[in-house]
């Protein structure tokens, strides 16, 4: 299939991944052009951004006039957006040319911007989070649920030898910062990598923050070096997974993952990670990973086999194309 995906493919993103799985299984696939995460993340960029989302509230994107563009110019099969929306004016000018539409959402929904993926004219909607995806089902759009996944190429087990350190790797917002902030004043040992903090970040965050990110095979190198891989997720997101819960599987981290009942789908709790619910289970977590070596081993080798018979994104990629033809 000629698929076109309207975003910038920066490295180890789901734009990157996506392409990347879509290119090996033999699609013709066309994205922007390649960007680095320091020029999305640049202040001066995100502040354009941002004034003419307001000045200029109507407005295509310049991914959608990038998008309009090209199927005006070429001929393509299928339209994937990765947690982007598309405008309904803009659904409706691709379906003049008899394109598919696909949005595969996979972020917390809470973040949708505007009208978001509700509006007409997507022919199949995925999302991670199975109470919007009843909100939605129940208005007529056609949503299913769909996790994210991890990419084998680059989420694989690098690690030579094992630290002691708890490895955090994400945003740093409000409860993640708190969470850290409170294990470190309870003696745990963390290194954490991504985005710089915030400057209201407590001083222990910032200091144990490498002000590093990680993208494929570095992720996976920091991810099966750590004692273990702590995976919270905002106060947004309930009842979902993130693509972290999967790469730290591939890379064969032990994986100390924020409990949702999600996860039951997913993996064999305690078996191919384990979870919590409070700061003293992690710290027991961290306990018996320090004490069991061998058996920490076990759980990481169980999780990564999971996810490769289950969590990859070709595995996602297959049932997508299956759905639409």
């Amino acid at each position: 299939m000629k698929i076109i995906i309207p975003n910038f493919r920066t490295p180890d993103s789901f734009v990157d991944n996506v392409a990347h799985t879509l290119i090996k299984m033999g699609h013709d696939v066309t994205t922007m052009t390649p960007v680095s995460n320091r020029f999305l993340d640049n202040k001066a960029v995100q502040l354009y951004k941002m004034v003419k989302q307001y000045a200029l509230p109507g407005a295509n994107s310049s991914q959608e006039n990038w998008l309009l563009k090209k199927i005006r110019t070429g001929s393509f099969d299928l339209v994937v957006t990765l947690t982007q929306a598309l405008s309904e004016s803009v659904l409706q000018q691709i379906k003049q040319k008899n394109i598919t539409t696909v949005a595969w959402w996979g972020d917390t929904p809470a973040n949708m911007k505007k009208t978001g993926l509700l509006v007409d004219g997507w022919d199949k909607i995925y999302i991670k989070d199975a109470n919007a995806v009843n909100k939605m089902s129940g208005v007529g759009l056609n949503v299913e649920l769909m996790h994210e996944a991890m990419n084998p190429d680059w989420h694989k087990p690098l690690y030579q030898n094992i630290n002691d350190q708890v490895v955090v790797a994400g945003s740093f917002y409000n409860y993640r910062n708190y969470l850290v902030h409170a294990l470190i004043d309870r003696g745990c040992k963390i290194t954490a990598y991504g985005r710089p903090p915030s400057r209201w970040a407590y001083k222990n965050v910032l200091a144990a923050h490498t002000n590093t990110y990680v993208t494929r095979e570095a992720k996976s190198l920091v991810f099966g070096e750590g004692l273990a891989c702590l995976n919270s997720t905002d106060m947004s997101e309930f009842n979902s997974l993130n693509c972290r819960a999967f790469e730290i599987a591939g890379a064969e981290g032990l994986q100390f993952l924020e409990y949702r009942p999600m996860a039951e789908s997913c993996f064999d709790l305690d078996k191919e990670l384990k979870t919590f619910t409070s700061i003293d289970e992690i710290l027991d977590l961290v306990e018996w990973a320090t004490k069991y070596p061998n058996e920490a081993l076990q759980v990481r080798q169980k999780g990564r086999k999971r996810v490769l018979a289950e969590h990859t994104y070709q595995h996602r990629l297959e049932k997508i194309i299956t759905d639409i033809c």
